[in-house]
């Protein structure tokens, strides 16, 4: 669980007032929009595109689909012992832009504005286990990926 304290909590606030607010979606299994806990989307545009998405670890596996100069914004929470790697993104529809920082060491945080039509991958990943702090003692080698893919039109 995400520790946040009053004063991190204010920072984050005065952070995001400047950034304006919109509505957010998702897209399910069948590729049509539908609101999550996590992607924040209580109005969908027409034809089931938003224009503002806030994502989470919860996330993983989602289709998001973008109207073109929308936001996106993402925070995968991560621990010391157990960093996200940064969010690599692929494809041209996707530009990042400044997504504020970060409170606590191991989290990944990102922001994209949605530039041009296409798809987009978001991905990171995350060692299933923390690294041994003794000798001989237990680890893996696992790794959580995460991954969201992201239509533009």
């Amino acid at each position: 669980m995400r520790r946040t304290t009053p004063l991190a909590l204010a920072a984050a606030v005065l952070i995001l007032t400047g950034c304006g607010s919109q509505s957010g979606g998702s897209a399910g299994s069948d590729g049509k929009a539908s609101p999550s806990a996590s992607i924040r989307s209580p109005h969908p545009s027409a034809g089931g595109c938003v224009s503002r998405a806030e994502l989470t670890a919860a996330d993983n596996g989602r289709q998001v689909c973008l109207r073109k100069g929308g936001e996106l914004r993402l925070t995968l929470d991560g621990t010391k012992e157990r960093p996200w790697k940064p969010v690599a993104v692929s494809g041209t529809a996707l530009e990042a832009i400044n997504a504020g920082f970060v409170i606590r060491p191991g989290d990944a945080t990102a922001a994209y504005r949605a530039v041009s039509a296409g798809k987009a991958e978001l991905t990171s990943s995350r060692p299933l286990c923390a690294e041994p702090t003794a000798p001989g003692a237990v680890s893996c080698l696992g790794i959580r990926g995460w991954k969201v893919t992201v239509t533009v039109r």
